[in-house]
């Protein structure tokens, strides 16, 4: 007889291990960093996987986090903080918390398959910009089917997840934002069977195959940054639903720098990244490999350049490729007041900038 607790498991371990064989089959090869990253990535999956969905209690949701210095996956950046939690659209629950020293915070709904396929759409969105704060930066408000009096962030039938995001300008320093949700009523007990477990770990399986799917990333040509995305309309898996995005690449000698060129329309928050071709950011815990808009040293007209290069050129705005020759590019803008202007890019010689 067929244990399928058993055989779900053991496709669970050998999704992981697909994840070395994507790695090592890259065509064209990988550099050695990128190898190196791909299979600190497949931990980091598997551990959101198993966040998300073996151990996710709808019933009784926790917010965990699924961003960290060491936990990168999805297009992380330095300057956030995101936490998750699986819902039942059917039930009812509080959510409350402290905006700490955020510029911008929110929670997002998803709405879509329940067996752990990417989310297809946004249910709903609440921001800083919408939620009753009071002078000490608390809040509340109610998830939910049913219109509720006060702050209220509908459900429909195929909700699956919240996801919350924090964005501060110095993490390092400022107080991060508290998030807390509670089912109301919830059952005296976790229900707990080998069915249901089953369950999970085939979902956490197929999360982290959709994952996978979609790595590495290459992005053409090198040394440019393809036109803004507006404010999207609708989105896929769990990006944000109020931010405009760019993305690019560059590709560059030692002795050569990518000056990047640009202006940032009107917003709460923007900030440039350097990516991995798994999406994920260089180690920002011994340098600078992102740069948000409160760190930039911008021009008199208000419009800011960027120096990206693996020596430091002594720019104020220097963001370092980390010993990477090449790597992605990717710049964020939450809550524009229009869609960015595309920034201009040229390479030049890192003793240009430095004489």
């Amino acid at each position: 007889m067929t244990d399928e607790l058993s055989q779900a498991f053991a496709d669970l371990l050998d999704e992981v291990r697909g994840v070395e064989q994507r790695v090592r089959e890259a065509d064209p090869p990988l550099d050695e960093a990128d190898v190196l990253d791909g299979y600190r990535l497949a931990f980091s999956l598997l551990r959101v996987a198993v966040d998300a969905y073996v151990w996710g209690d709808k019933d009784k949701p926790i917010l965990v986090d699924v961003i960290s210095p060491y936990l990168k996956w999805g297009g992380d950046n330095a300057d956030a903080f995101y936490q998750l939690a699986p819902i039942d659209p059917q039930r009812t629950y509080r959510v409350t918390g402290n905006r700490g020293d955020a510029v911008y915070l929110s929670m997002t709904v998803y709405g879509g398959p329940d067996d752990g396929r990417y989310s297809d759409r946004i249910v709903g969105t609440i921001n800083d910009r919408t939620l009753d704060i009071d002078t000490d930066g608390n809040f509340e408000f109610i998830l939910s089917a049913t219109p509720q009096s006060g702050p209220w962030l509908a459900l429909e039938p195929d909700a699956v997840f919240a996801l919350t995001r924090d964005y501060l300008t110095a993490p390092d320093t400022d107080r991060r934002p508290q998030w807390k949700i509670e089912a109301i009523d919830p059952p005296p007990r976790r229900h707990d069977d080998r069915a249901d477990l089953t369950r999970r770990l085939r979902a956490a399986r197929t999360w982290l195959s959709e994952q996978c799917k979609m790595l590495p990333v290459r992005v053409e040509p090198p040394n440019d940054i393809h036109e803004p995305f507006p404010v999207p309309s609708q989105t896929y898996g769990w990006a944000a639903g109020d931010a405009a995005y760019a993305m690019g690449a560059y590709q560059l000698q030692p002795h050569q720098a990518l000056v990047i060129d640009g202006t940032s329309p009107e917003c709460v928050f923007w900030n440039l990244c350097l990516w991995n071709p798994f999406l994920h950011t260089y180690d920002y815990t011994h340098e600078r490999v992102t740069i948000n808009g409160a760190q930039v040293t911008y021009e008199p007209d208000g419009s800011w350049r960027i120096v990206v290069s693996d020596r430091d050129p002594g720019h104020p705005n220097w963001v370092s490729t980390a010993g990477r020759s090449k790597g992605l590019i990717w710049l964020r803008w939450f809550l524009p007041e229009e869609t960015p202007a595309r920034p201009q890019c040229r390479v030049v010689d890192v003793a240009e900038l430095t004489s």
